[in-house]
């Protein structure tokens, strides 16, 4: 495959620290989420994982309606649930549930888009078999 492009950011200190982008775009204090004993107006880095799956899935989906000359309702979100999970030997690991609001459409085409979707997106192909990635659309 061709490389197109190239994120760059740094982490400092794991989930307490620091994290920036080569371009600066990207400079934020972290925390543990508060319920976890972490700090209230800090992000950690399941949001930033939700953030970056939400806004790639969206984009994805208009690509795929394109290809279908559908032109989605401006008001289409997608929200991005993920999970910190613990096992009962002490491992971790993310789950994510996709929730898609698709307005205007009727279930089956909203579901046939997002099942789509999700074939063409990186952030469902990079995680296919490694997350548990539960699409609902509501």
């Amino acid at each position: 495959m061709e490389k197109v492009y190239t994120a760059e950011v740094t982490a400092t200190g794991g989930r307490r620290g620091h994290v920036m982008s080569s371009d600066g775009v990207i400079d934020m204090p972290l925390s543990l989420p508060e319920g976890l004993g972490g700090e209230k107006g800090k992000s950690n880095p399941e949001q930033l994982f939700a953030a970056g799956y939400a806004a790639c899935f969206q984009s994805a989906l208009l690509l795929v309606a394109g290809r279908q000359h559908i032109r989605l309702n401006p008001e289409s979100t997608v929200k991005a649930h993920v999970d910190l999970l613990k096992s009962e030997d002490g491992k971790y690991a993310l789950g994510v549930k996709l929730e898609v609001h698709l307005q205007g459409l009727d279930k089956e085409k909203a579901d046939e888009l997002v099942n789509e979707a999700h074939e063409v997106c990186p952030y469902s192909i990079g995680t296919r078999g490694n997350i548990n990635v539960e699409l609902e659309v509501v």
